[in-house]
């Protein structure tokens, strides 16, 4: 069975990496690219960070190695961030312009849909990992606010800014409106997959 989660990991870790290159060589073949506008993104950056947590994951699982405890929390905030890209994305930003950034479909539907969903599917099904305290959840924060941070300063200074919701442009009341939105979902849904660590379904 724990050889399953590792392999599953593996497979989704993979689809990530080839999604990400197959949008960037898609978008690069027709326009000039702007790697740090194409990588600013919060969902390159969260399939990034979960990809990072699934070949970790199944790195030491298959080399039939324990798990570290910082890969447990890795995977943690990275099913917190992904799961919501796949919401904010397919509620607010599914009809937006993002400057042709996730215009591939197959690879879009895998950074936005199967991997957001798989992610949360892993976390409730695959009991191998311990249970996370609570006073950790400010954990699933530090990478949502040094990126609204940079993503704000880029806003005020270059005018390039990654989502429609964060630009200056339709005031600032309003950017940090959402701003906070962003850090009270983070931490509401952070302590719902901290509560999940708890569960234990399919055990390895």
């Amino acid at each position: 069975m724990k050889r399953l989660f590792g392999l599953l990991r593996l497979v989704a870790g993979l689809a990530i990496l080839s999604a990400i290159i197959g949008q960037f060589v898609y978008t690069a073949g027709r326009v000039a690219i702007n790697p740090f506008n194409f990588f600013g993104y919060f969902t390159i950056q969260s399939n990034i960070i979960t990809m990072v947590a699934f070949l970790a994951s199944a790195y030491f699982i298959l080399s039939r190695k324990k798990q570290p405890t910082r890969v447990i929390y890795l995977r943690a905030v990275a099913t917190t961030i992904i799961v919501i890209v796949g919401i904010v994305y397919n509620t607010l930003l599914a009809g937006a312009s993002l400057a042709g950034s996730f215009d591939l479909k197959w690879s879009s539907n895998i950074l936005h849909i199967i991997i957001p969903i798989y992610a949360l599917v892993d976390w409730v099904l695959f009991a191998d990992r311990k249970k996370l305290p609570f006073n950790k959840l400010w954990i699933v924060l530090i990478y949502p606010i040094v990126w609204l941070v940079v993503i704000l300063i880029r806003g005020a200074t270059d005018g390039w800014v990654p989502y429609p919701f964060l630009d200056p442009a339709t005031g600032y009341g309003s950017v940090a409106a959402y701003s906070i939105a962003i850090a009270v979902f983070t931490v509401l849904f952070g302590l719902v997959v901290f509560a999940l660590s708890r569960v234990r379904i399919l055990k390895p």
